[in-house]
């Protein structure tokens, strides 16, 4: 199998402009990887951490970052002290001048069906399909798959730890098919990773939750470490726009569950849905914070007023959006939904199966998008649109005051070929190492 770095073709090697005209390079030079790839302390320190400390202002305006190299103390998978030089005689690791950034967090993906791990092979032409042919489609691959599933996922686990991303919802599918099959061996994989990778399960009825009737094995799978009860376009797929999603919510309800929903339908019915889902949640307060509707592409096309009035009805009742902040005619209003107090959750969604070919299982691309479709290309909106990727966890404040990492804190966060956040989110920067509570669960740093 071709490895992961070929098979993505990241950036980070790209030159600059100052290093191309023989000036000094803007970041560390790609660190030493014949360390070690296991750390078997529960106390050590990580010296030559770059951190990033603060900003550089010409006047009001943010034009560059500063940064100092720390040591981490680490203890019991946190951070224990951040000491300016090492000290004392604990067990010694370097991270060789490597930037430490907060961890990824990957809220929509589909680890349970997906063509990585395995050969190259290109989506069947999609061109005049409805969903319900891709439906058709899956139908007939999902029996191809399922004897390899579970090792496909954990190839993907390993992928999205290769970028730094720790933490995920992983929608599964319920289907006729499989079963529940696909969420048996989605267990059996993340299991496998528990100390390396936290993970939350969506029951996702792909294909169609009245449509495929499917009730009984929804509700089957809630005793199966499902946090989610998931959906999927109630009138196209189901065609029954109320039953379909009072079908879903009553699950959610009978089994003290999460929603998360794929709604792709950008028609009036889609409004109309957006609207009967949010009436619904204002009417049963067991679902407040606990619903998110994934991709949602209804919302761009709503004018002005009645997109900020939805936004307002969502946020009040903590009504999230999970994105995989699309390009093209899909372009969502994001920043006018953060604005307006709605929380933003990003994922990478399909990567490498029949549904798209070009997912790569890296949350800095999907900061890159933001920053270049919402932000803008200076220092400050760079390093703010790191937020997509990390769940809102920033190293600097708005400030512009260093306010992660913090003593107490899990001990996760990504070591990253950059001097800073702005860098890596406009060149995707190669990471080398990810920590998850203390442990180094990808890549690898050097002895000290």
């Amino acid at each position: 199998m071709t490895n992961r770095r070929q098979f993505l073709c990241r950036t980070g090697g790209i030159m600059t402009a100052g290093a191309t005209l023989g000036l000094a390079p803007v970041h560390a030079a790609a660190p030493d990887q014949t360390g070690v790839s296991d750390i078997p302390h529960d106390h050590y320190l990580l010296t030559d951490v770059l951190l990033e400390t603060g900003v550089e202002r010409d006047g009001d305006t943010v034009v560059g970052t500063r940064t100092q190299t720390h040591t981490l103390e680490i203890r019991g998978g946190r951070i224990a002290a951040i000491h300016d030089a090492p000290t004392g005689t604990l067990p010694r690791y370097s991270a060789q001048g490597m930037l430490a950034l907060p961890p990824m967090r990957d809220m929509h993906i589909h680890l349970d069906k997906t063509f990585y791990g395995g050969p190259w092979q290109a989506p069947l032409p999609r061109k005049g399909k409805t969903i319900m042919d891709m439906i058709a489609r899956e139908e007939v691959l999902l029996p191809q798959l399922l004897p390899t599933s579970q090792e496909r996922a954990d190839q993907l686990i390993q992928l999205l730890l290769s970028h730094g991303t720790t933490t995920a919802r992983s929608h599964c599918n319920i289907d006729p098919v499989s079963g529940l099959k696909s969420l048996e061996h989605l267990n059996l994989a993340l299991a496998a990773r528990r100390d390396d990778f936290d993970c939350d399960i969506v029951a996702f009825p792909q294909h169609g939750l009245l449509n495929s009737d499917v009730d009984g094995l929804m509700r089957d799978s809630m005793d199966l470490g499902v946090t989610h009860v998931g959906g999927l376009d109630p009138t196209n797929v189901d065609g029954a726009m109320e039953a379909s999603l009072d079908a879903m919510f009553q699950i959610a309800l009978d089994h003290d569950k999460g929603v998360d929903i794929h709604i792709h339908e950008s028609t009036p019915a889609g409004i109309a849905a957006l609207h009967y889902m949010v009436d619904t949640v204002e009417a049963n307060a067991a679902l407040r914070d606990r619903v998110t509707f994934s991709h949602a592409f209804a919302l761009a096309k709503m004018d002005e007023g009645a997109l900020d009035e939805l936004a307002g009805r969502m946020a009040a009742q903590g009504i999230s959006v999970a994105t995989s902040v699309p390009i093209g005619k899909s372009v969502m209003p994001l920043q006018v939904l953060r604005d307006k107090g709605v929380a933003i959750m990003a994922g990478t969604d399909s990567v490498i199966d029949h549904w798209s070919p070009f997912g790569t299982g890296d949350m800095i691309d999907k900061a890159n998008l933001y920053a270049q479709l919402y932000a803008g290309s200076d220092e400050e909106s760079l390093s703010r649109s790191l937020w997509i990727a990390t769940g809102d966890v920033l190293p600097l404040d708005a400030q512009g005051e260093r306010v992660w990492p913090a003593v107490g804190d899990a001990a996760g966060f990504v070591l990253t070929e950059a001097s800073c956040s702005a860098e890596t989110v406009a060149r995707c920067s190669a990471r080398h190492a990810t920590f998850h509570k203390g442990r180094l669960v990808s890549g690898r740093v050097r002895t000290a």
